[in-house]
């Protein structure tokens, strides 16, 4: 066989199917042999193209082909060397990377970020809003409990889903108008939503009785009209419920009666109007019940003589005309402040002298 023949056949023989498959899985892990080829000294990067490369395709010529090619023992300790040298590099390099990967927290918890769902919602709320200050700036970039938006605070640890929750939204006296976008029903697992003294308009989203969890919904000192949405009753874990010194109408929701857990109503300062429902003495654990400048009318519930926490109880300034004040009154042990002013009451006053006011 010429010489030429020999050049010929190394160029073009195809390769046996090991070098194939191998190809294959090379292919596939490319990037990886990539960094680990740049990473290798230049004698071991000459030593792995020759075993690679060159010895698959000598084994396939005759021997005396083969005896063409001087120094080719010498290539084959080369190769036996350097695969043994690759093998230990790449066990090392996969036992690090499988490391960081697996076993960093770090890593872990940039893997791990917030719900989708709660993501978009943020990103809606930010577009309801009118911003003056900027303060909502770093919303537009990063992940929200990551990176820490402004306002926004999570739970240190992932949920049963794998991401971080948002458990805090805090933007309270930063200049903020718009209005609230109904998306914030998608933070499900919200503990306090505190909007207070800021210009909000518009009306009270009805989704955010979703939130199950909510414990604190704080959006006084505001511009909201509109009614209070019935769904607000169903907040079964609320505890302060801060409305007052906004714009808001219609009567106060029956269903409202179901806040079991609630100590602090502040709805006063408002337009809310008619007759307050009797249903709201099932609140057995209220403590602040603040219904002052309104325009509420009708009578005044016997029923709440039977709150047996309540300490502060405001209803001055409403239009309860011809009402009288319920002699029952007198058994709120625990009241320190009754306050009827202006309220067109008649008959007589209840003994309360024993009520330490």
């Amino acid at each position: 066989m010429s010489s030429s023949s020999i050049i010929m056949l190394l160029l073009f023989a195809p390769p046996p199917p090991r070098i194939r498959a191998l190809a294959a899985l090379t292919f596939c892990f490319l990037p990886f042999y990539v960094v680990l080829f740049y990473l290798l000294p230049r004698p071991s990067k000459l030593r792995l193209l020759a075993s690679v490369v060159l010895l698959p395709t000598l084994n396939k010529l005759p021997i005396s082909a083969q005896k063409v090619f001087a120094g080719r023992d010498m290539m084959l300790g080369w190769s036996a060397s350097c695969i043994c040298t690759t093998s230990m590099i790449v066990s090392i390099v996969f036992a690090v990377s499988l490391y960081c990967c697996c076993c960093s927290p770090g890593l872990l918890a940039l893997a791990q970020r917030t719900h989708p769902s709660e993501v978009s919602a943020l990103h809606a709320i930010a577009i309801n809003l009118i911003d003056t200050n900027n303060v909502l700036e770093n919303w537009r970039k990063g992940d929200p409990c990551i990176k820490n938006w402004t306002g926004v605070l999570c739970f240190d640890a992932f949920g049963a889903d794998g991401y971080f929750h948002v458990r805090v939204l805090l933007l309270m006296n930063k200049n903020l108008s718009g209005t609230l976008a109904p998306q914030l029903g998608q933070l499900s697992q919200l503990h306090i939503l505190n909007f207070m003294w800021n210009h909000l308009t518009g009306s009270i989203p009805k989704e955010i009785g979703n939130i199950a969890s909510l414990r604190l919904l704080l959006l006084n000192g505001n511009k909201l009209s509109g009614s209070l949405p019935d769904e607000l009753g169903y907040l079964s874990n609320l505890d302060r419920f801060q409305i007052d010194e906004n714009q808001l109408s219609g009567s106060i929701p029956k269903s409202f009666s179901n806040l079991h857990r609630i100590k602090h109503i502040h709805f006063n300062n408002n337009s809310l109007s008619g007759q307050i429902p009797p249903e709201l003495s099932n609140l057995t654990t209220v403590v602040h019940l603040l219904l002052d400048n309104n325009h509420l009318s009708g009578y005044l519930p016997s029923e709440f003589s039977t709150f047996p926490q309540l300490s502060i109880l405001q209803l001055d300034n409403n239009n309860f005309s011809g009402a009288e004040i319920p002699a029952a009154y007198g058994n709120l042990s625990n009241l320190v402040k009754l306050s009827l002013r202006n309220c067109s009451l008649e008959g007589p006053i209840p003994d309360l002298s024993w009520i330490k006011i």
